[in-house]
């Protein structure tokens, strides 16, 4: 079973919370939110496509993998900043 909208917002906006703790960084609920929601098509995409783990559902293994691309995310975007 697949998540819903609602699903995806509450994995999105605790992944993004962890991320900005983890990384020392201080954001609002609403980018906390997207960096989850893009951390988690990240991390689902490299879990999936180049580590062959499953993933899916409202589980512990969904936020490991959202907030895993989340931190890798917010880390890619801050070497992308220190260049600019």
């Amino acid at each position: 079973m697949g998540l819903g909208i609602i699903g995806w917002i509450v994995i999105g906006i605790i992944a993004g919370w962890l991320a900005e703790k983890v990384m020392g960084r201080n954001h609002g609920l609403l980018t906390n939110l997207i960096v989850g929601v893009v951390g988690a098509l990240l991390g689902g995409w490299i879990a999936g496509n180049l580590l062959g783990i499953p993933v899916g559902g409202f589980n512990i293994v969904t936020l490991l993998v959202a907030f895993g691309g989340a931190v890798l995310l917010l880390f890619l975007l801050g070497l992308v900043k220190r260049r600019a």
